[in-house]
């Protein structure tokens, strides 16, 4: 492609990229024109599924490609996307989401929850926004997202609570999810993103990020659990999971699939190999399941391929705009652009700049995953607990200004965790 031509492209890209972040903000109103206008309900709510925005404008602009280089052109460029992250995240939210999976981690939360000199309901409902977090860190975030929202809907969204209760939890819940995978150097998509290229092991981790996170998570999860502790003690404690006894063995091997593809992350032929063998399990055993989570995980994985689609181009913008920062700019800076972009996205640019100190490395990574749970788009995992507890809001929409204002203080919490302490 020629160079001004090729320029033209990235300028175009730039403004799809700002009109498809202003369409985010604007699903809620879309969602409400689908019940007050519903000769047109369908389209409007097409238009008010966040998952469908970044596809929907990845689209246009592989439209603009043909219409001023040519198919060829942008055959080219689509095939020289990496969709690994959208294709694993569907994989890890079907398993994840699975009746076995579902039933073991809230077994270890019911079993912690008796360790607490609290309510079972809000031991259970601070367990999930710490505890599973965390676990992110082991089954990655994607996974940890996805057992999390799926308790949260059959817990405490189940019943009739107040919307700042809601949007407090969903504020927290998407901060701690993305802080808390930081304790291993596999779980957090902003982490694969470097850790080859920088060399970051285990114990780096652990040391640099992991403790400082743990202690954000449970002060976060500690907070909300205190401040809506009046509402939290209404609120019944939700029985166990029903139907039939879940066979040791059939856990077991839902555990396995969970595993391995959590192992063969950075190899799509492989762990998509693994959850067409799972479906076929799953089939199997259906007695054991319930509804597999195809629908919402598709969802998920459409919202990110269109974001690895629209961020290609962003570099030239990007990419300069944090090479001219210092490590204290480029924390804050990253924590904010990560509000308006895909954080991986950023530490991947971050990746391919050469000459950058350890300082600044570790800030870049910081700031990326501190901004994680600002709104919707933040993080990977953040699209997949939308998906899950949207119904649960009004208009089955959740606003952006309300989990920015839920996410602002959590957020604050994991700046002090990672740059005072």
């Amino acid at each position: 492609m020629p160079e001004p031509l090729a320029h033209t492209v990235e300028i175009f890209a730039a403004c799809v990229f700002a009109i498809a972040i202003l369409h985010t903000f604007s699903a809620k109103f879309f969602e409400h024109l689908a019940h007050t206008r519903p000769n047109h309900a369908g389209v409007f709510h097409l238009l008010g599924e966040v998952e469908v925005v970044f596809g929907f404008w990845a689209m246009v602009l592989i439209v603009e490609i043909v219409a001023l280089s040519g198919e060829h052109t942008a055959i080219a460029y689509i095939e020289s996307r990496n969709f690994t992250e959208p294709m694993f995240v569907f994989a890890i939210m079907v398993v994840a989401g699975s009746q076995p999976i579902l039933r073991f981690a809230e077994l270890l939360v019911r079993a912690a929850t008796r360790l607490l000199p609290v309510r079972r309901g809000m031991g259970m409902y601070f367990l999930t926004l710490s505890a599973v977090p965390l676990l992110g860190s082991l089954i990655t975030e994607p996974g940890a997202m996805t057992l999390a929202a799926l308790m949260l809907r059959d817990g405490v969204f189940s019943q009739e609570v107040p919307r700042t209760l809601k949007y407090g939890t969903l504020g927290v819940l998407f901060v701690n999810i993305s802080i808390g995978g930081v304790l291993t150097p596999f779980a957090a998509p902003p982490v694969l993103m470097v850790v080859g290229t920088w060399g970051w092991d285990l114990s780096f981790m652990l040391t640099t990020f992991g403790w400082r996170a743990a202690i954000a998570v449970l002060v976060n999860a500690a907070a909300i659990t205190y401040l809506f502790r009046a509402q939290l003690e209404r609120v019944p404690t939700v029985a166990g999971g029903t139907g039939p006894a879940m066979p040791a063995a059939v856990t077991i091997v839902h555990l396995l699939f969970l595993a391995g593809i959590v192992l063969m992350a950075h190899r799509p032929v492989v762990f998509i190999g693994m959850l067409l063998f799972f479906l076929g399990f799953a089939t199997a055993y259906e007695k054991y399941q319930s509804r597999l989570i195809l629908r919402e995980a598709l969802l998920v994985a459409f919202f990110l391929a269109g974001l690895v689609v629209l961020g290609g181009p962003q570099h030239w913008w990007l990419e300069p705009l944090l090479m001219r920062l210092d490590e204290n700019q480029v924390y804050f800076g990253a924590t904010a652009l990560t509000a308006i972009t895909d954080n991986a996205a950023l530490t991947y640019l971050g990746s391919l700049a050469q000459g950058l100190t350890p300082d600044f490395k570790t800030a870049l990574v910081a700031g990326a995953v501190t901004g994680g749970g600002l709104t919707i788009i933040a993080n990977a995992p953040n699209p997949a607990g939308a998906a899950i507890l949207r119904d649960k809001f009004s208009d089955g929409a959740i606003s952006p200004l309300g989990l920015l204002i839920a996410a602002a203080l959590p957020t604050l919490t994991a700046v002090c965790a990672f740059r005072i302490i």
